[in-house]
């Protein structure tokens, strides 16, 4: 009989070290080499720094703040402040020392635990004007003391000497399943961020609702490779709180830069990603194709029609039959095996796909392969998963039916309104921003437009504060025309403009590997990003992509113009939230005179 009710993950959490006991839980990288940590190894660590906040004084619901990248650590921590009844308020790691200050400070957190040195030197910068913000406790060892801060090491080594322990279990018995979680503050595209409010129901219910989705499909013995950065829900709960959950193995991979060997080592047979990852792989093959012998080309494109013709077969769970399944099969074992051994996705039974939406184009590269891709939908306010795609009916383009328990229906302007038990229990601190999304009866207002077809499955088609409303009055989604135009092998980033102008203009970052590739087939010689973006034939070759790609467009959300720029945006360039959605108002600043030359005055 389990130990302790399920209204908590730390609940959930030792009802499962009681099962697997000595069985790896984690899996992370030390000097070079992988090394196991057992759930048993795990909880005794938890334990040891919840005994170590309770010999501080912690109080059940008082808040403490975790800003560090992805390492088991983390997972220590947020178990440890969950469950003595505490509240975890994650920051990003790559936040800035004035972001943590402003969410230290409105989440009024007391204590704060931060990865490596530079995230304490981060924090002591802040700390100033912190006056509530006691002890920070940091992950990696300090080669002298520093006031006011304690290694984890040596929190666990006294919370392990601390006499009443029994205060442990007994602080998690109680937990009622309505108490907040944790704060998560949202990235924000515009102004400060907002902390929303995830109960324990909220996650329990949300992991309960995603093995409902198909409960056969996540049984058995599964590997993770954890990435994303657990800041943000979708990799708390999907790949953390839903692993551990169900009983499974999680890696952490090094660092982003690192993901592929990463992948290459641990071969995961699951994952949680969003978007940018999946373009990145098809993009890079793509690229590396472009540039092989015509045998190995003519091959390649082979291959890629019998996965075209693969799609209704893995999308509707159907077996392969007759001279097609030949095919296939040869297929597979010359082209497909050899390119998911190279991405480290040979053995990857499922990969889940959220945080903005994915093309189509590379949905379909990774089923065409045999790999389910599986995308889903929902906010920080929604835990985050509110809908996904079923293993054995994926539609390429949608974020498939509403999870469990949850009721989605369309609002005024196409909204998506959601209501179900993972929906937020509010603001913190912000009731005015609160009653704002959510309608008179009780729907959560996503700020997303979508459709439902007749199978129940969402497709999403743009955000409402992202509608680009032209000089003439059209309302245009952006996003629909940006994702239509990353089909393109060329073009690896684009932010369409258009609010308040007389037509629409993109700014477009081409995938230089590729672009690279086909200049030098066609005798273009270039020595630099700029020049090759300059060039004549470059400047056709974009005009023809985005005809292609947005052919089936009506004439008002056809692109007049378009500026091709020579450096990737990302996140340390200010143009990319962490999770790799772009903001548009830092773009519009950012490229304001690129993006007046192309509305000459007339």
């Amino acid at each position: 009989m389990a130990k302790f009710k399920e209204t908590s993950m730390g609940a959930i959490f030792q009802n499962r070290v009681e099962e697997y006991g000595d069985q790896t839980l984690v899996m992370y990288k030390n000097e070079g080499a992988w090394e196991n940590l057992s759930w048993n190894q795990i909880n005794e660590k938890v334990r040891n720094v919840g005994y170590y906040l309770l010999s501080k004084g912690v109080k059940p619901g008082e808040k403490i703040a975790l800003f560090s990248p992805n390492r088991y650590e983390w997972w220590v921590a947020d178990l440890a402040i969950l469950s003595i009844g505490a509240v975890n308020v994650p920051i990003y790691a790559t936040n800035s020392a004035e972001e943590c200050r402003y969410i230290i400070e409105n989440s009024d957190s007391i204590m704060c635990f931060a990865g490596t040195k530079e995230h304490m030197d981060k924090i002591l910068t802040a700390k100033a004007k912190l006056p509530n913000l006691g002890e920070v406790i940091i992950f990696d060892e300090l080669s002298s003391p520093v006031d006011g801060v304690i290694t984890l090491n040596e929190a666990m080594k006294q919370g392990s000497a601390y006499p009443g322990k029994d205060e442990f279990d007994e602080r998690l018995r109680p937990i009622n399943i309505d108490d907040v979680a944790t704060i998560i503050y949202t990235s924000g595209t515009t102004g400060n961020p907002k902390g929303v409010m995830l109960t324990h129901n909220n996650f329990v219910s949300n992991v309960n609702q995603l093995n409902a989705v198909d409960p056969e499909f996540l049984s058995g013995d599964h590997t993770f490779l954890s990435f994303l950065p657990l800041a943000h829900s979708l990799e708390r709960t999907v790949g953390y709180y839903a692993p551990i959950f169900l009983g499974h193995k999680v890696a952490f991979a090094e660092d982003v830069s690192k993901l592929v060997q990463n992948l290459q080592e641990i071969r995961p047979t699951f994952m949680v990603s969003v978007p940018r990852i999946y373009e990145k792989a098809h993009a890079g093959i793509v690229a590396k194709v472009s540039t092989a012998p015509p045998v190995k080309k003519a091959l390649f494109n082979w291959a890629m029609g019998l996965a075209r013709q693969n799609l209704p077969y893995i999308c509707n769970d159907k077996p392969r039959t007759g001279l097609f399944a030949f095919k296939y099969n040869l297929a597979d074992k010359i082209i497909f095996s050899k390119l998911k051994v190279a991405l480290g996705m040979d053995r990857l039974a499922g990969a889940m796909s959220g945080g903005g939406p994915l093309s189509v184009s590379d949905a379909e590269f990774f089923l065409g392969m045999g790999i389910k891709v599986l995308e889903g939908f929902g906010l920080t306010e929604t835990t985050p998963v509110t809908n996904g795609n079923k293993p054995k009916k994926i539609k390429a383009g949608t974020v498939g039916p509403a999870l469990k328990d949850t009721i989605i229906k369309i609002g005024e302007g196409g909204e998506v309104l959601i209501k179900g038990p993972q929906v937020m229990k509010g603001y913190y601190k912000n009731d005015e921003a609160t009653k704002e999304v959510m309608t008179d009866d009780g729907f959560f207002r996503t700020g997303d437009i979508g459709e439902i077809d007749e199978d129940g499955y969402l497709k999403i088609t743009g955000r409402i504060k992202d509608i680009i409303v032209t000089s003439g009055g059209k309302n245009i989604s952006p996003q629909n025309i940006e994702n239509s135009l990353v089909g393109s092998k060329y073009i690896e980033q684009v932010a369409i403009i258009g609010d308040n102008k007389k037509y629409l203009s993109a700014l477009i970052v081409p995938a230089f590997e590729s672009l690279q590739s086909w200049a030098k087939e066609n005798n273009i010689s270039f020595n630099s990003r700029k020049e090759l973006i300059s060039n004549d034939k470059v400047i056709k070759l974009f005009e023809q992509e985005i005809e292609l790609f947005t052919k089936d467009y009506a004439r008002v959300e056809q692109i007049r113009k378009f500026t091709l720029l020579e450096t990737e945006w990302s996140q340390d360039t200010g143009e990319l939230t962490p999770t790799m959605k772009l903001k548009r108002r830092i773009v519009n600043q950012k490229y304001a005179s690129v993006i007046d030359s192309m509305y000459p005055p007339e």
